[in-house]
Order: structure tokens, then sequence, then C-alpha cells
């Protein structure tokens, strides 16, 4: 029991990290309806500013802030590729995807950067005497509540509402004087602003940048938001984003017990992989049990009424 609850704690800290992320795959593929791969891009090239700018002797919040600029800079490469140049969705993400490997391997100077030794985020916490898995839990938590609070309000204002529509309804929003190139862009720069947010927090957790660290984040983004999406349907803006940090934690508590398993590290991958396709199949799986539940009680009646 005691091994399962340090388990759940140690997946609560990384889902918490890992959350920002789902939130801004959630932006862009519920809000904008929009598959956007510049994910795992923008994801390394957040940790990447973060290292560097860390071990130059910036603070970690600065280095962290310059992490979210350069996510939302790629998010804006992404937008202009896609809304001026015409290129379809899922290219645009992939051209800047490519692009921003070789960014990110100089800005690091190097294919990883540790930052062993190095103050970060974290470390404001630990004089009073909290553990590193708390201290994760305590700060993850603040700047989670900070940037939900901040994309409420956002999504209520005459931008916020002017993207909903575009993701809602492209033509009705054309029709009605929206600038729909202008809002698609703004909802990107959003989005991979708050994945490299994620991934600088993160590589200040890990205690080390890598640059090959956004390969498969888009998956784990989209877990995420399914999970969410099956446990707690059709909720308002604020809750839907509160089961998505939801959803990140029940995903890395269930990778994280599949590794209790004694799994090879070679599998580990494969593991993961598995993993994913089980949480990426649950909606089907739960449309299917409601299809058959209505006709099971059917026929359960018809056979009392005679």
């Amino acid at each position: 029991m005691s091994n399962l609850l340090t388990i759940f704690v140690s997946s609560t800290s990384q889902g918490l990290l890992w959350s920002l992320l789902a939130i801004g795959v959630f932006l862009t593929y519920r809000i904008l309806d929009i598959a956007d791969l510049t994910t795992e891009g923008s994801f390394p090239l957040g940790a990447g500013i973060a290292a560097i700018s860390i071990t130059q002797g910036m603070s970690p919040i600065v280095a962290s802030l310059l992490g979210f600029l350069g996510g939302v800079v790629a998010g804006l490469v992404s937008g202009i590729l896609h809304t001026k140049l015409k290129i379809p969705a899922l290219l645009a993400g992939i051209i800047t995807m490519t692009g921003l490997y070789s960014i990110t391997s100089r800005v690091m100077d190097a294919p990883n950067l540790s930052l062993l030794g190095q103050k970060t985020f974290f470390s404001w916490l630990q004089p009073l005497g909290l553990s590193k898995i708390n201290t994760v839990i305590i700060a993850a938590a603040i700047i989670i509540i900070f940037v939900i609070i901040a994309l409420v309000l956002f999504f209520r204002t005459e931008i916020g509402l002017a993207i909903r529509s575009t993701g809602d309804n492209l033509e009705m929003s054309e029709a009605n004087g929206i600038n729909t190139d202008n809002m698609k862009m703004i909802g990107y720069m959003i989005s991979n602003g708050c994945i490299s947010l994620s991934g600088a927090l993160l590589a200040q957790n890990n205690g080390f940048a890598d640059v090959n660290s956004g390969i498969g984040t888009i998956v784990i983004g989209l877990a995420s938001i399914i999970i969410a999406e099956v446990l707690f349907r059709n909720r308002p803006l604020p809750i839907r984003l509160l089961t998505i940090v939801l959803g990140a934690i029940i995903y890395r508590f269930i990778l994280a017990l599949v590794f209790e398993l004694n799994i090879p590290s070679d599998y580990s991958k494969l593991a993961s992989a598995l993993v994913l396709v089980v949480c990426l199949s649950l909606p089907q799986v739960r449309s299917k049990l409601s299809l058959k539940l209505p006709a099971t009680q059917e026929k359960s009646k018809g056979e009392k009424s005679k």
C-alpha cells in the first residue's frame, strides 16, 4: 500500500508538469480543431532555452518565461505557414518541428545539457524542509492554477471568443467579419507557449534538457485529453481544463504501474505505446458499450412484457 502511495505521489508530480503540455495540445486540437505537430519541436525548445539560460546565471523564473516565449515564437511560425502560406496544418507543424530540432541544438550547443547543481524553479521551496516531490507538486499546482485562470479569463474576452468561434465554425466566423487567420495564429502561439513552458519546467525537474525529449509528446498530450473526456464529458471550459490535469496524472500513474512490472528497458517504449493505445481507444470502447446497454435494456423489457 505504501509503495502504491509513493507511485501515486510521484505520478502526481510528473503529471502536473506534463498537464501544461496537455493543455497546450487541447487548445489546438479541441479549441481550433487542428492537429499541430509543432508540439514535438516546441517542447524541447522550451527545455533548451530554460537550461542554457540557467547555466548562464539567469533566474529560473526568467529562464522559464524565456522558454515560454520561445514556444510562442514557434507557434507563430507554424501559424504563418498554415494561414499565410496556405500549407496544411499537419505539414506546417512537421516543417516547424523539423526546423526546431536544429534551432534547439544550436541554442544548447550540445545534444543535451545538464542542470545538476544549478538553482531551478523548484529550489525556492526547499528551505521549508519539503521533499523534492512535494516541492514540485506545490510549485506546479501554483503555476497550473495561474495558467488555467489566465486562459479562462482570456477565452471570455472578445479575442478569446473569436478563437473559439473560429474552431467551432470557420465559415460562419468569416461571414461575421472575424479574421480567422489571426485567430488561428494567436491560438498557435498560446498553445505552443504552454507546451514550451512544460518543457522548461520538466527540464528543471529532471535536471537536464535533451534535444530528443519532444519525441512522442503529442501523443502524451492527446492521451491525457482522451482520458479526461472519457471520465468527464460535456463540461464547461474551466472544469475541462482541470480534468485535463487529472487526465495527465492518471496517465502517468498508469504508466508508472506498468513499469513496476519490471519490464526490461529495451521494451519501455513498447510498454508506453501499448498504454497509449489503450488510452486512445477508450472513447471507441465507451461508445460501443453505450450502444449495447440500451439494446440489452430493451430486450429485458420485452421479455418482462411477455
